[in-house]
Parts: C-alpha cells; structure tokens; sequence
C-alpha cells in the first residue's frame, strides 16, 4: 500500500548533524532502505526540517522498519498514513458509490 510518511526534525539535533555533516548521510541511509517512490524535503511553518516520502508498505508490521531510524537519528515527529495517486482514486469509485447508497442519504 502506498504511504505518506512525513519526519519532522527537531531544530536540534538537525543543527548539529548540520553543523559535522552527518545530517545527508544519515538521511541518505535511512531512504537507501525504506526505498520510496518519492522523497521532499521543505521546512515546516514553524521552521522545522521535515521529509515528506512516499513508499511502499506491504504489512503493518513494516512500521517500526519505517518509522524508528527517523526516531532514533533524529527525534523525530512520524507521521505514516495511506495515500493515493489518481489511478488509485479512480479505482476507489465502487467504494465511494457503495457508501453513498448507504450513508448519503
């Protein structure tokens, strides 16, 4: 199932991964095995570095795979929900009309 994962690095410890350059790397493990579709990075309203990746997640139990290197690198804020892409939402169109006829009225 495709996953929207997003990491918010607290200020610290990020400066100081920044500061002796293990900051990239560090990230650059943590994708090598998670492996994701896509990956951004951008700074959060309140000034954080955060990953926004989407991935692929088989089972749930694959989540402490995905989510504990974010928190043990960096304390991190996970976040992990499902996402779709257009053709998954096209596919969904049975679900919608299945709850419509049921809760729509």
């Amino acid at each position: 199932m495709r996953m929207l994962l997003r990491a918010v690095l607290p200020i610290e410890p990020a400066n100081t991964m920044v500061r002796n350059g293990t900051l990239g790397s560090t990230i650059q493990k943590i994708l090598a095995d998670l492996k994701p579709e896509a990956a951004y990075f951008v700074a959060t309203d309140s000034g954080e570095r955060c990953g926004v990746i989407v991935f692929d997640m088989k089972e749930s139990s694959e989540l402490p795979k995905v989510a504990e290197p974010w928190f043990l690198a960096f304390n991190a804020h996970v976040t992990v929900r499902p996402a779709m892409n257009p053709q998954d939402l096209a596919a969904a169109g049975p679900g919608f009309e299945r709850a419509i006829k049921e809760f729509g009225k």
